[in-house]
This record gives structure tokens, sequence and C-alpha cells, in this order.
């Protein structure tokens, strides 16, 4: 039978991860000379999102931070905040971070009922690096107003510290489900018992 959903328990983990990946904000964020875009380790935090969630609530608790950063929390890495910051070249890594997150989950949940490791590292790269690549690739070329080639072309810098990210996050979301399993709210089933 599917288990019922608890929208108290949701509000309360998307709320947590809005607040795990604002916390990540206060690590300082880096702009490689001659780059564009900061390296910030909130993209782990996104990663933990769905990982840990899910599609739909890893999606919500990231959404959520957007949100706020909208209205003008200085929640991002730096202290950024408010409206302007949808007017860099970090735009398109922002708007990216909700679908990010809700490709790792919805890979995720099709893992199975057990969290594998291997498993949530492929989601993790496939939703944290190249969805989210994709979108901040294209927000890059629109804002700087250069071309898509040479806007990926600005984004090497990131790839070999995303992909610890990837493998961090994948280690510690199969370290929460080993401890809270059901997490995912994936469907269990119950079998009647059969004679032999």
């Amino acid at each position: 039978m599917t288990r019922p959903r608890s929208t108290s328990r949701d509000l309360a983990l998307v709320a947590t991860f809005t607040g795990v990946v604002a916390a990540l904000g206060l690590v300082p964020a880096f702009t490689p000379p001659g780059f564009t875009v900061p390296i910030t380790a909130q993209s782990l935090g996104v990663m933990l999102a769905g990982a840990i969630l899910g599609a739909r609530r890893g999606f919500l608790s990231v959404a959520l931070l957007l949100l706020l950063v909208a209205v003008g929390l200085p929640l991002l890495a730096g202290g950024r905040g408010g409206l302007g910051v949808f007017a860099t070249p970090s735009v398109g890594f922002l708007l990216g971070w909700p679908v990010a997150a809700f490709v790792v989950g919805w890979i995720t949940e099709r893992g199975g009922p057990t969290y594998r490791l291997v498993w949530g590292l492929v989601a993790n790269v496939v939703g944290g690096i190249v969805v989210l690549y994709a979108a901040g690739i294209a927000g890059i070329a629109l804002v700087a107003g250069i071309s898509v080639p040479a806007a990926a072309a600005s984004t090497w810098i990131f790839i070999p510290g995303d992909l610890v990210k990837a493998v961090v996050a994948a280690l510690v979301a199969r370290g929460v489900h080993a401890a809270y399993p059901g997490l995912l709210g994936r469907t269990v089933t119950t079998r009647e018992s059969s004679p032999v």
C-alpha cells in the first residue's frame, strides 16, 4: 500500500534543506580571475536536497531559497540577495538549482528501495552537473552576450570541484538514508504470505 503523506513532515524537511543550502552560502565564494561566475559550496546543498528528499521536496526546498533570495534575503554565498542577482551571469545556475535538485531526486527515487552509492553518484552527476551546467551555460551566454561554446568553455574550472561534491553528496545521502529509511517516500508494498 502507499505510505500516507505527512504534510507537516514535508514542510519541516523542505524548510530544513532550505536552511542547509543557505548555510552552505556561509562558505566564502571564490571567483577565479577571468571568470564571471563564483565557485560556491551551495551546489552541494542542491545535490543533497534531491538525494535526500527526492524530486518534489528537493525542488521545493531550493525554490523556496530562491524566493527568499528574490525578496532580498542575503542567502547566497558572499551575502548576496535581491533581484539583482538574477541579472548576473550566475542566473542560469541559480534558476537551474531547483531543476537540478528535482532531477537528482527523480533519478535517486528510481534506484530501488535502498540507497545505492553508485546509483546516487550517477544521479548527482546527471542532475547536479549535467543539467545544472546546461542551465548555467545558457545563462552565461545570454547575460555575457557570448556564444554557447564560449560560455561552455568558461565552466571547465568548476568540474573538478563539482565531481567532488557529487561524491560527498552521495556518501552523505547514503548515511542519512541508512539512519532514516523511507525519507524518499517510496511506496511500500505488502505481500500476503502464501503457503509453501
